[in-house]
């Protein structure tokens, strides 16, 4: 299990290795050691092709994250929400697959989401916070000021996602988390 840092400071790739046998493969995707971080609640989304989620942040108590592909393909979606970040306000964006054993360490202060590209995508979700369902809130994944340059039309997304505020919005309420 390899950790990559990228240019956010606390998001970070992990690097797995499926060791495969005639029978399938077997893959290590969590190590208390190299998480100094008490993940409490973890679960799974099963997402079909061309489903969109997100940004999905917790206001009130915010989450450490980790996300580990386990089958399919998705592109995910990290938006810096911390006021004091070099990286305030940027988007961070990668491809995770389970074939290459994929995870990412997403800190509490980011909005997240991803979009599933293969048929049947699922994905687990470590968390250090319960999910508390009265301070989840949401960013529109397809704000213009994002410049994601996804298609509304031909993507799938749930009916509260599709109520989500603009980020404009959010910094006029909210500001950071």
């Amino acid at each position: 299990m390899k950790k990559i840092k990228t240019k956010f400071k606390g998001l970070f790739l992990i690097k797995t290795k499926n060791n495969y046998d005639k029978r399938g493969f077997l893959r290590e995707v969590y190590m208390r050691k190299n998480f100094k971080k008490n993940f409490i609640f973890d679960y799974y989304s099963l997402s079909k092709k061309n489903t969109i989620k997100g940004l999905h942040f917790q206001m009130g108590k915010p989450q450490d994250k980790l996300i580990i592909i386990l089958k399919g393909k998705i592109i995910d979606y990290c938006l810096d929400l911390r006021k004091n970040s070099k990286t305030f306000l940027n988007l961070f964006k990668i491809n995770l697959s389970s074939k290459k054993g994929d995870a990412l360490f997403v800190p509490a202060g980011f909005a997240h989401g991803y979009r599933a590209i293969d048929k049947e995508n699922l994905v687990l979700y470590k968390n250090t916070e319960y999910r508390d369902i009265k301070s989840e809130m949401g960013i529109d994944i397809f704000d213009k000021q994002l410049s994601l340059k996804l298609n509304k039309n031909r993507l799938i997304s749930s009916k509260k996602d599709k109520t989500n505020m603009s980020l404009g919005q959010f910094l006029e309420l909210h500001k950071s988390l």
